[in-house]
């Protein structure tokens, strides 16, 4: 692996280890506020928002020069990292299954950073561009009508489709090679640039969906659909329509880890652990009469 795809795999994987830990700092941090106010005010719990922040901005490096099935299959990884850390850090209950799915995890995470090619060309054709622009409007449009009138999972499946939208947005967008020698110019371009503004709509439509979905649904099953749906769905897209390859002889083996990555995602977003951590998250935004009295079992 050369230097570029090694760097590049090293962000995305700092992006999965960020988004883990910064769920259990948000726990923390909810556990030991006591209404929306204080929990905003204590720093683990801030910490654990920047964290999540600078999270985003790795997978978005990440995503300028890896496959994008590499990218979100990683970052599924994340699910392992906050159920080892709420093990350690919040004695959370790891079942056997929950163990084997991370060593699942590690092992599929590996033979996906041995078998991925090198990704599409840095500016696919126009009229992908244009297509994934204009996407972030019926998903927008599709989430407010599944959200008044469709259960939990169709959020959760809608609101990972919104998260792969933002990832190959970030992947297909045009950017400024070097911005810090011209700031303003590559500001310009920046805002002139179609797929970040659907960026930012696919990422808004997303945060929104899945916290409608976390809201009315059960924890395990609405994380499970969306990071199904996250990984599946944009690594498809950007196999067919965006160049992404497999080294060669190594087809089989990239598929049965992204496949790998999704059962155990599944299995990690019903373990007891990422239950506790994402009720503890629920409870800094509800009020003090609505906080729940114990987590979803």
């Amino acid at each position: 692996m050369s230097t570029v795809p090694a760097a590049a795999l090293a962000f995305a994987t700092a992006g999965a280890a960020g988004y883990g830990v910064a769920s259990v700092l948000q726990s923390v941090g909810a556990r030991r506020g006591a209404g929306l106010a204080r929990t905003l005010r204590d720093p683990v719990y801030l910490g654990g928002i920047v964290l999540d922040l600078l999270a985003w901005l790795a997978s978005l490096v990440a995503l300028r020069a890896l496959p994008v099935y590499q990218v979100q299959a990683v970052l599924a990884g994340s699910l392992a990292v906050t159920v080892v850390v709420a093990r350690i850090w919040l004695s959370a209950r790891m079942r056997p299954v929950d163990v084997a799915a991370v060593v699942v995890t590690v092992a599929a995470l590996a033979a996906l950073a041995v078998s991925s090619g090198p990704p599409g060309p840095e500016r696919p054709p126009g009229v992908v561009r244009l297509g994934l622009a204009l996407a972030a409007v019926p998903v927008a449009l599709a989430g407010w009508a599944g959200a008044r009138r469709g259960p939990p999972g169709l959020s959760a499946m809608l609101a990972g489709l919104a998260f792969g939208g933002a990832a190959l947005s970030a992947r297909a967008a045009t950017l400024p090679a070097h911005p810090l020698s011209s700031p303003l110019a590559a500001l310009t371009v920046v805002v002139a640039e179609p797929l970040v503004w659907a960026l930012a709509a696919f990422g808004v439509t997303g945060m929104l969906l899945y916290a409608h979905a976390l809201e009315h649904g059960e924890v395990g099953p609405v994380t499970a659909v969306l990071w199904i749906v996250e990984v599946v769905v944009p690594s498809a897209v950007g196999v067919l329509l965006l160049g992404d390859t497999v080294r060669a002889g190594w087809g089989m083996i990239a598929a049965a880890a992204v496949v790998a990555t999704v059962v155990a995602a599944g299995v990690l977003a019903n373990a007891p652990a990422n239950a506790v951590v994402t009720s503890a998250r629920e409870q800094a935004s509800a009020g003090p009469a609505d906080k729940p009295t114990r987590p979803p079992a």
